[in-house]
């Protein structure tokens, strides 16, 4: 019996119940919901809530309404620790690791979670990623584009500092997603016009992807796969002046690997939340279809949702893609399923079968 095309939407997000979040996060300013589900808080901000899906039961709803049958789901971007004391660091990546972990084992046939570490206190984000992986099972990290070290300065994920987390996920065979954040925080510009969503997370995405080929970790650590999220948009329009700065300027790259030699690599991934058909077309043009997976980036108001006042849906910029003949049947359905799996679990072809007979079971 031939089997039915599956869908995976490889970038989601998942909040907790107001009361599933323990009282010393609201009590730290460190994050919250209230208990309207209204409204996400920390001390000094709050954004709106702006649908019903960000909740596990309504997201079950919503992934059925939309025929998606699995999502991976990324941890929190307001908890990725920066600035915090690094007790309530500790305390908070605990608390967002194990209700993820508690939703992907509650829900195997409809979940794989992200587990999330700051790379600013090392020993501690290496303790924690063995946990993560042998106590809960994880498979996947997440990782800020950008991090506050504890001096203070704010560094690229990328920085040779952090090799310890790449070696560990290389020896676990991780899945790693690369998700910007946190840019008011070190870029100096007011924050207007929600500027920093739509035009600096995608220069924080190219930047990081910039020192992640230049020290050419996607060979040196075979075993780990990188996505980034957002599709790195800037990232493929900005191929050609890095290398050509590259090759203008070498005495600038001593020791470097050249911007070339990562395009289209097999370990190298990206999301499809480019918006458009034209970036779409680029990204697949500058990587291949097979370094692309499906990500819808639900339910934030930037992701793939309905919409009457765009005439949008989950699944519209691949099937735009199709019409506009950017894409083959082959390909789109690869996007939502195969490129996924092997994303998550690279040549673990038995991982993958495990995780194809729980989302049919």
């Amino acid at each position: 019996m031939k089997q039915r095309k599956l869908r995976i939407n490889g970038h989601s997000h998942l909040l907790p119940y107001p009361e599933e979040i323990p009282d010393y996060m609201r009590e730290k300013g460190i994050f919250w919901v209230d208990k309207d589900k209204k409204f996400m808080l920390q001390k000094g901000w709050k954004r709106p809530v702006t649908d019903s899906s960000f909740f596990l039961h309504e997201k079950l709803e919503w992934m059925e309404r939309n025929k998606i049958d699995h999502a991976v789901v990324l941890n929190l971007s307001q908890l990725y620790g920066n600035g915090l004391r690094v007790e309530e660091m500790k305390r908070a990546l605990r608390f967002q690791n194990d209700f993820n972990a508690r939703i992907q084992h509650d829900n195997p046939s409809k979940f794989t979670c992200g587990f999330v570490v700051h790379p600013g206190f090392l020993r501690s984000a290496c303790w924690e990623i063995e946990r993560c992986v042998e106590e809960h099972g994880l498979r996947l990290l997440c990782l800020p584009t950008h991090y506050m070290d504890t001096i203070g300065t704010w560094r690229c994920i990328y920085d040779e500092e952090n090799e310890p987390i790449f070696e560990l996920a290389n020896k676990y065979n991780l899945a790693v997603e690369i998700h910007p954040y946190d840019g008011e925080k070190f870029i100096k510009l007011e924050n207007t016009s929600w500027r920093f969503h739509l035009i600096w997370m995608l220069a924080q995405c190219a930047d990081a992807y910039h020192f992640l080929t230049l020290n050419g970790y996607q060979e040196k650590y075979p075993n780990m796969r990188t996505c980034f999220a957002h599709g790195s948009q800037l990232s493929q329009i900005n191929l050609g002046r890095r290398i050509q700065g590259f090759d203008g300027r070498p005495d600038l790259f001593e020791g470097m690997q050249h911007p070339r030699k990562a395009v289209g690599h097999k370990n190298i991934f990206f999301d499809t939340l480019v918006h458009d058909t034209g970036g779409l077309e680029l990204l697949i043009r500058n990587h291949g279809s097979a370094q692309v997976v499906m990500g819808l980036d639900d339910p934030y108001p930037l992701g793939e949702m309905e919409s009457d006042k765009q005439s949008s849906y989950p699944g519209k910029i691949l099937d735009l893609a199709m019409k506009h003949k950017i894409l083959n049947q082959d390909e789109y359905d690869a996007i939502w399923y195969n490129n996924v799996l092997q994303w998550l679990f690279g040549d673990d072809e038995q991982e993958k079968q495990n995780l194809t007979n729980r989302i049919l079971s």
